[in-house]
């Protein structure tokens, strides 16, 4: 039984005092959108509490670090890659060069 909080106890707003918003639209502060902090007082409890699980879900995400692309996968996505007909491999390359013992085998 998680969670027993009785209901004619008020959920407390958890707003810190630092109301800026981010570029996604969440607050730095508590991480509540602008509907969620403007409608707090007319939200149930259930709902509030509702809104604080998605505030530290929001926080765990921000403060998380960066994922990094890891080179093998990298290294899988060239290996991956179909090779075009039309590029030409070295070895395929005609010789130009032209030595004594070319001919040796040829007669007129």
């Amino acid at each position: 039984m998680k969670d027993l909080q009785l209901d004619f106890f008020d959920v407390p707003s958890p707003c810190i005092g630092v109301c800026k918003v981010d570029a996604r639209g969440y607050c730095q502060g508590c991480y509540r959108t602008r509907q969620e902090r403007f409608g707090w007082l007319e939200f149930s409890n259930n709902e509030k509490q509702r809104i604080i699980k998605l505030c530290k879900q929001r926080e765990k995400r921000r403060n998380a670090p960066p994922k990094e692309k890891s080179s093998q996968i990298n290294d899988q996505e060239v290996a991956a890659k179909q090779p075009s007909l039309l590029d030409i491999k070295p070895e395929q390359l005609i010789c130009t060069s032209v030595d004594d013992d070319d001919f040796t085998d040829f007669e007129l």
